[in-house]
């Protein structure tokens, strides 16, 4: 070997090893990084502002979906003054630089995530929340919004009232379809449903008796605190935020059980208790029927809330326990307590669905007239048919699986006319067949979402008949059919 080959091959080897090791220290670098990349790495971009509703497109956000909301209110009925922290707990869906809440009027004062600062803005009814560092996808993640001020309700696209809305004793929160906002920042649109946990605190009055507080679930702590009481309530199935309510005021409270031991909580204004004295007796007979022909019951608890709200004109299905404005009719109760079956367990991905939950909630009243007084449904629906019954009044107006607006969601097509489609499905396959649909749609979906098409499925799978022309002719079709 030459001298100048013996000094240059051992640095070439030097060289070489030293690359070597250059090259597996990078490696080894990247997929550290790529296993526990920091947030700052994250691939991300703001949630989309809207669920993409057809006929509500600024409701609900994307880009993460939440599994819990915990809500700790203090609310004074005598000025209307509320004051919340909302701890929400999500999985980001994509990697989120920012992400929106729906909330309507009310004044943000701070926001935190994962318990780190958090910049916030407002546009409209949209909450705007900027994280320290960026959310990756998957990651759940938890986001504290602390806001107060004079609660609010407003007027939903049908014209109806929703919201945050006062009482001559207090106040109930109702939220369909976008009222919710009013009262805490969510996810407001129902393809996102969660659990809740709902904690309100409120004074008691110059008698020195407290204001009682009724809301979903069951009432699982309340506390005395001298001149206040706090009362904590738990929604354990999940629930789309429109069903939410929290009700403050003066009840007369009754409670039982079902004949499956379920709990039965029934709040009553004492304004309604005379033409209310049934309704904790129908509740638990209702719950019982409805179980032996939709399937088992899918909440842990049932009951009512009976108010005292003139001018109203409308209930409202809140999750396990149904909000009337005034003493209910049977046939009103029963529709409602449906509701916990058809558009609570099982509930619409989109708005356009919603005569899924209002058609079939609309046949139980018909199923429940043919039991207990002897009305036939054909026989109802041939008075839906021919203009006499009077609930009739509109069922044209559009297909009840495409209302045109969503000023025209809850018209008269998607309830009356929703139920002479489940009628027709009921007459081409059969009771056998019809209550196999209806049971097997609860269980099959049960605390889930669903749509239309999900449903024609179903009803052809059980039957084994191609159903087209029933959905086309009664469903689909904006126009009234020649014959029934």
């Amino acid at each position: 070997m030459a001298k100048w080959e013996a000094l240059i091959f051992p640095r070439l080897a030097q060289w070489a090893l030293a690359a070597v090791l250059l090259v597996t220290t990078s490696t080894a670098c990247t997929a550290s990084r790529s296993h526990t990349a920091d947030a700052s790495e994250v691939v991300a971009k703001p949630g989309a502002a809207g669920r993409g509703d057809p006929l509500f497109p600024t409701l609900g956000n994307g880009g993460y979906d939440v599994s819990h909301y915990a809500l700790a209110l203090d609310y004074v009925p005598e000025t209307n003054h509320l004051k919340g922290t909302a701890t929400i707990t999500a999985r980001a869906t994509q990697g989120l630089s920012s992400f929106n809440l729906d909330l309507a009027g009310l004044t943000v004062r701070a926001a935190t995530v994962d318990g780190r600062k958090a910049r916030f803005s407002r546009k409209d009814n949209e909450l705007i929340v900027t994280p320290a560092k960026a959310v990756g996808d998957g990651h759940t993640f938890k986001t504290t919004v602390t806001y107060d001020g004079a609660a609010r309700m407003m007027k939903g696209a049908d014209g109806g009232l929703e919201g945050w809305i006062e009482t001559d004793d207090g106040s109930t929160a109702l939220g369909q379809p976008s009222g919710s906002m009013t009262w805490f920042p969510s996810n407001n649109h129902p393809s996102d449903k969660a659990t809740y946990d709902i904690t309100v605190t409120v004074p008691k009055d110059e008698d020195g008796d407290p204001y009682d507080v009724v809301s979903n679930g069951e009432l699982i702590k309340e506390e005395d605190k001298g001149d206040r009481v706090t009362r904590h309530w738990r929604a354990e199935e999940p629930m789309a935020s429109y069903l939410a309510n929290v009700s403050v005021g003066y009840f007369e409270i009754h409670k039982g059980w079902t004949s499956d031991d379920l709990p039965v909580y029934v709040a009553i204004d004492p304004d309604e208790a005379e033409d209310a004295e049934d309704v904790k007796d129908l509740v638990p007979e209702v719950i019982d029927w409805a179980s032996e022909n939709f399937g088992p019951y899918p909440f842990s608890s049932v009951g009512a809330i009976v108010d005292h709200l003139p001018g109203l004109d409308y209930a409202l299905e809140t999750q396990t326990k149904p909000y009337f404005e005034e003493a209910p009719e049977e046939t009103l109760l029963v529709h409602e307590l449906a509701h916990q079956w058809f558009g609570n367990s099982v509930t619409p991905r989109a708005w356009k669905d919603m005569w899924l939950n209002e058609g079939l909630a609309t046949y139980a009243e018909w199923l429940w007239q043919e039991d207990q007084d002897g009305k036939p449904a054909q026989k109802t629906f041939e008075e839906f048919y021919e203009g006499t019954h009077p609930d009739s009044d509109g069922i044209w107006g559009f297909p009840p699986a495409d209302p045109p607006s969503g000023a025209r969601v809850s018209d008269a097509p998607v309830y009356g006319r929703g139920a002479m489609v489940v009628h027709k499905v009921r007459e081409a396959v059969g009771d056998d067949t019809f209550y196999d649909i209806l049971q097997t749609w609860t269980d099959r979906y049960r605390h889930r979402n669903a749509d239309t098409q999900m449903f024609i499925a179903l009803c052809e799978e059980k039957s084994g008949k191609d159903l087209s022309g029933v959905f086309e002719t009664w469903l689909f079709n904006g126009k009234k059919p020649a014959s029934i």
